[in-house]
């Protein structure tokens, strides 16, 4: 644990959200479950392991003191959640959340809960995806775009910002859809953007009916249990690319699975769309080191030919 105090105890005051300390990327031995995220005004401190309230009790110390430090006299709000195979466990322990806990990335508002559930809305490994994907729509003025697995809707927020004409998101999770509703309207851009709670693969038809699209984002769980494994489908949602993507269209392949790599995404596509041209795979952010790039976020861009 020394290895995330020393940390702590050298923390600026942030200007954003982002990650602090990723011992999942393995180069803090000994502080591989533990990971500190900054969802403004909130620190989040993740377990991936049991812990003691010994040692709890220490990171809080440090914690305060630091915040002391860096932000004297505003108060230390500090979530911890201890996540396993079964079902994970929130506690505040200093401080409040926020009634409406928006952060703000590069301009886009988010809605975050960091109180419920194990994901919080707002993954912050994919920080330059959305990146990606803004810089795209700023030089695809007009483009249109199929969000899969849309989850809550980021990258239609930076799309539609960025000048995207419209947005098609799917996803089989209402609550989330929700959230995504809600994050447009944030931003002002919801008139551009549908929400469609469907299962994707049974609805293929009303897909390529809407298309083509300019850019398809695939970002699917890696495991999902009765709904999507990434060993048994990721290649179904592959094969569908060339009759979704206009001439000259991107596509953003995206997985999170550590023990899939890169070559994993490259083979699938080579197999099921062997047509379209692999162009870059997008850097993760910096906070997301890890001792091994193929056990981190692969997101890799496509193109598809020019008519």
């Amino acid at each position: 644990m020394q290895a995330l105090l020393d940390l702590i105890a050298t923390l600026p005051r942030p200007s954003g959200p982002g990650r602090f300390f990723h011992g999942r990327g393995g180069l803090f031995p000994g502080c591989e479950h533990w990971a500190l995220d900054f969802y403004p005004p909130v620190w989040l401190l993740t377990s991936f392991a049991p812990v003691t309230e010994e040692d709890l009790a220490r990171i809080g110390e440090a914690l305060a003191a630091r915040w002391a430090e860096v932000a004297p006299g505003e108060p230390l709000n500090w979530m911890f959640q201890h996540r396993d195979e079964h079902r994970p466990a929130n506690r505040l322990m200093a401080g409040a959340i926020p009634d409406e806990h928006v952060v703000e990335e590069d301009g886009a508002r988010f809605l975050v809960h960091l109180a419920q559930g194990q994901n919080h809305g707002f993954f912050l490994d994919m920080a330059e995806g959305r990146r990606w994907v803004r810089r795209w729509a700023a030089t695809h003025p007009g483009g249109r775009v199929l969000n899969l697995f849309a989850y809550t809707c980021a990258f239609s927020v930076v799309a539609l910002q960025a000048g995207a004409a419209a947005v098609a998101n799917y996803d089989m999770a209402r609550g989330a859809l929700a959230t995504g509703r809600r994050n447009h309207q944030l931003n002002g851009v919801q008139d551009r953007a549908a929400f469609h709670a469907h299962d994707i693969f049974s609805s293929w038809g009303k897909i390529r009916r809407g298309g083509p699209y300019d850019l398809v984002v695939l970002d699917p769980p890696s495991y999902q249990k009765g709904s999507f494994v990434a060993t048994k489908d990721y290649a179904r949602l592959v094969r569908r690319l060339p009759e979704l993507l206009a001439p000259g269209g991107h596509a953003l392949v995206c997985l999170n699975a550590p023990k899939l790599d890169t070559a994993f995404l490259r083979d699938i596509v080579a197999a099921e769309a062997p047509g379209l041209a692999f162009i870059e795979r997008v850097a993760n952010p910096a906070a997301f080191a890890d001792v091994s790039e193929e056990r981190s976020l692969k997101v890799l861009v496509y193109r598809q030919p020019p008519a």
